[in-house]
């Protein structure tokens, strides 16, 4: 597909959302540098927070070139109100549990939708996300066996991994919430499916390993479709965010404000 027939606002919001669910996560499990459980973790927690923000830079890159922009004020010269991420990357820390509980749910979900990507009309999305999937191929094994360590730990582990997925889901379902123009995407064939259906999946992906663990799994099936009472925490991919984003994007672009050079 030539450049000329792409949807180009709606693609620029979809560029967004990849790239800034994995900036905004990247830096905030930066937090566990130095504080991680144990030594081993410390250095490949920091390892996959670097994997991320590497993956954001990707599609930072990707839509500066559509664009013929700059990828540093791309990354940090907007307002808080033009990021795209999902809330549930922008939360807290919290303790250990929440943070694998919330790695796991991020990581399958993004791993769905980069899978769902692969054949795209789009190709420079398509061969950068070839690369991507290796890595984040990775990131799931690591997370997935945090997940049944800690499923497999003492009674209070267990209790709080509990609240912690509890504390998740409605983040967790907002992760799907389609960009602006989805239905352009879906035409010009940059999506093969609406973000709805890479949900459903994913629902499929992770029910059997939660529900083996004993974990939270809200769900029941209604025929083909997974059906469950929360209310998904909306209005992340329409620039509404919490106020511990607030916090962390002054952290994040505070250099790149102050007017002093910045480069990744």
């Amino acid at each position: 597909m030539s450049a000329t027939d792409l949807p180009k606002t709606a693609l620029r919001e979809l560029l967004l959302a990849l790239a800034d669910d994995e900036f905004i996560l990247g830096f905030a499990n930066s937090e566990w540098t130095g504080i991680a459980p144990i030594l081993e973790e410390d250095i490949a927690f920091s390892s996959l927070s670097q994997d991320e923000i590497g993956h954001a830079h990707v599609f930072y890159e990707l839509l500066a070139n559509l664009e013929e922009s700059d990828v540093e004020a791309l990354t940090y010269g907007r307002t808080p109100k033009d990021y795209r991420n999902t809330q549930l990357v922008e939360r807290p820390r919290g303790n250990w549990v929440y943070t694998v509980s919330r790695q796991f749910l991020y990581d399958t979900a993004d791993y769905v939708r980069l899978e769902g990507l692969q054949q795209s009309s789009y190709k420079p999305l398509t061969q950068a996300i070839t690369v991507i999937l290796r890595e984040e191929k990775q990131h799931l094994i690591h997370t997935s066996a945090w997940l049944q360590r800690l499923a497999a730990d003492s009674p209070e582990a267990q209790q709080q991994q509990q609240a912690a997925f509890e504390m998740l889901w409605p983040d967790a379902l907002a992760f799907f919430q389609p960009p602006d123009g989805e239905n352009k995407l879906i035409a010009a064939g940059v999506l093969q499916t609406s973000f709805a259906a890479l949900q459903q999946h994913w629902l499929d992906q992770i029910a059997e390993p939660l529900q083996r663990l004993g974990l939270s799994f809200p769900f029941v099936r209604q025929g083909a479709v997974w059906a469950t009472a929360i209310t998904p925490t909306l209005g992340g991919r329409r620039g509404e965010h919490s106020p511990s984003f607030y916090e962390l994007y002054e952290t994040i672009t505070s250099l790149y404000r102050s007017g002093l050079e910045t480069q990744w």
